[in-house]
């Protein structure tokens, strides 16, 4: 038997709904296949902790963290936590302690009635975005001079290092050529002329490793605007930091919203454990509603099914989600239905299990 532990942090708003239908496809998973199981510890961090103690997270968090085999999270950030310090004291601390320097979000269109876009369907929406997780602008880098006085000058500095440029760069050609698909880098080298120029630069020189696969290069306000009227053009894209989550919300759009939108950050190399997550805010007004969509945070769970190497059982799920978004009773009301949040998750276990894959389906397995 392959067992996982996996470490909870529902966290705020949302959070705790969406996780808790997560955790029930989990188990559902575990009873349907009894080759699998999974260990749940949860921790209370998040903002509501930090109004308590002071602090986002333990001061040992990160080692109490080191353990599990992957880290399940709900949402952070809730009013009267500044977003910097709740972002940085607890998600981006995560991501760049464990070097989870892989960020992978699905574009992938799973029912075209979803989509706002005009004579665009599942065929034209499917691709994946992987983005840069651990510096670019998001490294923390900066400085702010002469606070509160008329000179008053603050610094943002982007960091694009040559290990973290070429390791992102290496990883989306490698997946590339796996899938056997194209390669679209995005950056902005008109304008940044160090960062973007050397970003470009090692894209080229990376991909003569690699010449059976075929590329693209795109400014990112081109590649904003073929998201949207030529969303066809990507299969795999891999960009920045600040790029790539800008343009996962705008992917998120096409899709049928941010109730849809997973994101999985990645250590490929799996010293540390890999962070699971969907992609939505903590959605404060709808918290404690039973409004909350939780299809995000179960496709973050096909997400680490796949990680954990049992890709029959992400691809279940996907198509659970892809026939349940037929069921319109069953949706919630960002879907255009009336069902609650734990409405909509326990319809997905009812249908969960014909989905399951073939090897759990068989005689010899006991499971129907």
């Amino acid at each position: 038997m392959k067992h996982w532990k996996i470490a909870l942090i529902p966290g705020d708003g949302i959070g705790p709904e969406v996780v808790a239908e997560g955790v029930k496809v989990l188990k559902k998973i575990e009873e349907l296949d009894p080759s699998l199981s999974f260990s749940f510890t949860k921790f209370p961090w998040g903002c509501e902790f930090y109004l308590d103690k002071g602090k986002m997270m333990d001061d040992d968090g990160i080692e109490q963290l080191k353990e599990f085999d992957a880290i399940y999270l709900g949402a952070v950030g809730y009013p009267g936590v500044p977003d910097h310090i709740s972002l940085w004291d607890l998600l981006l601390k995560i991501r760049k302690e464990f070097d989870q320097y892989v960020n992978i979000r699905p574009i992938k269109l799973l029912n075209p009635e979803l989509t706002p876009l005009k004579d665009k369907g599942e065929k034209e929406i499917d691709f994946l975005v992987i983005r840069e997780n651990s510096e670019g602008e998001y490294a923390g880098a900066g400085d702010w001079l002469f606070k509160g006085k008329p000179e008053e000058v603050v610094l943002q500095t982007g960091v694009f290092s040559r290990k973290g440029t070429e390791r992102i760069i290496r990883y989306a050609y490698e997946e590339a050529r796996k899938q056997k698909k194209t390669l679209t880098s995005i950056s902005k080298a008109n304008a940044l002329n160090y960062s973007m120029v050397f970003w470009d630069e090692v894209f080229i020189e990376v991909g003569k490793e690699y010449p059976d696969v075929k590329t693209y290069s795109y400014l990112v306000d081109a590649a904003s605007l073929y998201f949207v009227q030529q969303p066809e053009r990507f299969e795999i894209v891999v960009t920045s930091n600040l790029f790539g989550d800008i343009l996962t919300d705008l992917g998120a759009a096409i899709t049928g919203g941010l109730g849809l939108a997973a994101g999985a950050n990645i250590n490929p190399e799996r010293e540390f454990p890999s962070m699971f997550e969907p992609i939505h805010g903590s959605a404060p007004d709808i918290a404690g509603k039973g409004l909350a969509n939780p299809l995000a945070a179960i496709w973050s769970v096909s997400q680490m099914m796949d990680h954990f190497g049992e890709p029959a059982w992400g691809s279940a799920i996907l198509k659970t989600m892809k026939e349940l978004l037929h069921h319109k009773s069953a949706l919630t009301p960002d879907l255009g239905g009336k069902a609650s949040t734990d409405q909509l998750g326990t319809e997905f276990m009812n249908l969960l299990s014909s989905h399951a894959p073939v090897s759990v389906k068989s005689p010899s397995s006991g499971v129907k």
